[in-house]
């Protein structure tokens, strides 16, 4: 549907032609943008008064936007029509645009076309907007009383101060501005209000001729966003210096897949202390939590994460208490598994994978990157050194190199996984030493494709299409099934990220997230009716759900043949990980066999079953309380109304606001006794930037 004002002179193609024959004397902006190290792509702008032409080209993992953006500016700074023309990350086709008068607003975004009445200013966010959008929200907002303004499509965006930082010998004015999506976006504007740098924890977005800058931009990043989150946690972590008793609970048992009788659960010091009858007398001077009848049981995990500081705690309300991360930057995790371990954030336990790829034009710009077999092994024995659990290997790694790369790490104590490496298949990798195979589309990709087509491109998932009609009796297929099963071979099949990838439609919840869309940031929810895989035609869009439907029939046909599932999202919100968990029970694998795969399974891979992954004296505290029984429903899990880690207590109420997320669940009441010191943490959750504690 088009909008009747975009079909006159504000027409993008007429927009663009002006911008692009811009005069000489036009004011020209130009930014690196910087990943692990290295540049992956570049933001252009050229500004003749109000008009602004921008290009953004980002090429990272053999994937990114290709972005031209119109903009033309009113007196009061703020966008009056803007054309957003270009592709997106995966290569879907972006046309969004906007326009206001001055009582009205209309945009075309992938959720359709719509019309707001404006009353007073209000800031349009694009929903492809390249990194320079941000330093236009921010000089806007620093006009707007109390540095806030109405949002279109909706909600506020806030901008907050954070103090001055000095890059080089310049120094800038760190902001935060909030609103837009699940975390604060971090900026530095100069001495004119321009944008300096987009902060990231792994690289930035900065002005040219300032990339080895990126470091201490990096450093800045992290420092700032630790600030802000150790501030959260001591609003939202409890801690009670006395026995916790949680009263008229169910345990699920992942063993037997069952619930059991109502009992209370003592916890003390960070271990379970005891499983007791309901009628159990307490002992004095314990805390009492009221279960109402309820179900206890072991936190959930997510085996394909790659945490930041602002997903740690995400994770801790959706009541993941452990994750394995597959790739990072690799001074960046030990510094968060540090910060988690001390108690000055929030978040799970982590077990940190070896992130190894090999060098291309298409690499990803993560952890080591190794350009000969010689530099591959290095890499294996820095990780071994370091106390990583196991290598990751990467879509651009030497097919070639994979067999010593893998006798290395066994030989050093590590186990091998990852992606299929382009021109090869699983077979071959699982030959040359894969103990694990990740990502359900790099497994099925072997059995349709041609061994010379190139995954290091997006192809690793348009190609998906050709799943649809895959016959998973066939004898190709087999033969590869039979080699996981003979050699013990794991998948970590992270169905949710194809999900969200191929049925994703623009205007529509995905899937993904249907069940609590409602719930999310207008940004992400944005984000989520978007189409991310290309659909040129109604045979692509039958394709991807023909594949989507392959891929429930596969996860069953592996279930069955004894292949070890371990769930995991290679996402960040947390809440994926109850989708990634539904899907395994859509393909009809049995509810408590999937539970069991979410807690004690993980543990039992990972070797740490004794202390972790179900509920029994002795045990780490790491549990969660949902009001209802997961066992007849898994969308019960969002509703996590508590969650124990190391024996802190958190209150996912308490949590969510703080990142514009309207919280599943009540917490339970909580009754501390008269002798027991004061809870450490707050009470009721307060507004997300009321506290902005930088």
């Amino acid at each position: 549907m088009s909008l009747s004002p975009f079909r006159s002179a504000l027409a993008a193609s007429t927009l663009l032609a002006g911008f692009c024959a811009a005069p000489a004397f036009a004011q020209h902006e130009r930014m690196s943008v910087i990943a692990n190290g290295e540049k992956v792509g570049f933001v252009d702008v050229a500004r003749t008064g109000n008009h602004v032409a921008v290009q953004y080209d980002v090429k990272n993992n053999g994937r990114g936007p290709t972005m031209v953006e119109a903009i033309e500016l009113g007196a009061d700074g703020l966008p009056i029509s803007w054309a957003l023309d270009g592709k997106a990350t995966f290569g879907g086709d972006v046309h969004e645009r906007f326009l206001r008068t001055a009582t009205k607003a209309e945009w075309s975004d992938s959720m359709g076309a719509r019309t707001a009445t404006v009353r007073g200013t209000g800031l349009y966010i694009g929903q492809a907007a390249s990194p320079w959008a941000l330093g236009l929200y921010a000089r806007a907002l620093l006009k707007a009383p109390a540095s806030t303004l109405t949002a279109l499509p909706g909600g506020q965006v806030h901008l907050d101060k954070l103090g001055p930082a000095t890059i080089g010998k310049v120094s800038y004015q760190a902001y935060a501005i909030s609103g837009i999506d699940l975390s604060p976006d971090l900026i530095l504007l100069d001495d004119k209000n321009a944008l300096f740098a987009v902060l990231d924890t792994g690289g930035a977005v900065v002005r040219e001729g300032h990339d080895a800058d990126v470091p201490a931009l990096a450093d800045l990043a992290t420092k700032l966003t630790a600030k802000r989150y150790a501030a959260l946690q001591k609003r939202f972590a409890h801690t009670v210096d006395a026995p916790v008793r949680i009263r008229n609970v169910r345990v699920f048992d992942p063993v037997s897949g069952k619930r059991g009788e109502p009992v209370s659960v003592v916890f003390a010091n960070g271990r379970i202390s005891g499983i007791q009858p309901l009628d159990a007398v307490a002992s004095p001077g314990e805390a009492l939590i009221d279960g109402q009848g309820g179900t206890l049981m072991a936190g959930l995990h997510d085996m394909h994460a790659h945490i930041s500081l602002e997903s740690a705690m995400l994770y801790i309300a959706a009541g993941v208490t452990e994750v394995r991360d597959m790739g990072n930057h690799n001074a960046f995790l030990p510094d968060l598994m540090r910060r988690i371990a001390s108690g000055e954030v929030a978040g799970p336990r982590i077990m940190p994978d070896g992130f190894l790829e090999g060098r291309s034009s298409y690499s990803a710009r993560l952890g080591i990157v190794a350009d000969s077999e010689a530099k591959a092994l290095e890499a294996v024995r820095w990780y071994a050194a370091r106390g990583y659990w196991q290598i990751k290997i990467y879509n651009s790694m030497n097919p070639a190199w994979v067999p010593a790369i893998a006798k290395e790490a066994h030989a050093l104590g590590l186990t091998v996984t990852g992606h299929i490496p382009a021109f090869t298949n699983a077979d071959a990798m699982i030959g040359a030493g894969y103990d694990e195979v990740t990502h359900i589309n790099q497994l099925m990709l072997g059995w349709v494709l041609d061994p010379k087509e190139d995954t290091r491109t997006p192809l690793r998932l348009t190609a998906m299409k050709r799943t649809a009609t895959l016959d998973l009796a066939s004898p190709r297929v087999q033969a590869t099934i039979d080699r996981m099963v003979a050699g013990g071979i794991a998948h970590d099949p992270t169905a949710v990220t194809l999900e969200l990838l191929m049925l994703s439609r623009n205007g529509v919840a995905s899937p993904s997230v249907a069940e609590y869309i409602d719930h999310l940031p207008i940004g992400l929810q944005r984000r989520r009716r978007q189409a991310i895989a290309p659909i040129a035609s109604p045979a692509d869009a039958a394709g991807y759900d023909g594949a989507m439907a392959k891929v429930k029939q596969t996860l069953k046909l592996l279930h069955d043949r004894g292949i070890r599932l371990l769930p995991g999202t290679d996402d960040q919100t947390g809440l994926s990980v109850h989708r990634e968990l539904e899907i395994y029970a859509e393909a009809g694998i049995p509810i408590p066999d999937v539970l069991r795969m979410a807690t004690l399974g993980p543990e039992q891979y990972m070797g740490r079953d004794q202390e972790l992954g179900s509920i029994a004296r002795g045990k780490i505290a790491d549990f969660i309380l949902l009001p209802g029984d997961p066992t007849k429903d898994l969308s019960e899990l969002h509703r996590i109304s508590m969650v124990v880690k190391d024996g802190t207590i958190y209150f996912p109420s308490e949590i969510y606001p703080a990142f514009g997320v309207k919280p599943f669940a009540a917490a339970p009441k909580m009754t501390l006794p008269a002798t027991a010191p004061k809870l450490v943490g707050s009470g009721p959750a307060k507004d997300a930037m009321d506290e902005f504690l930088y």
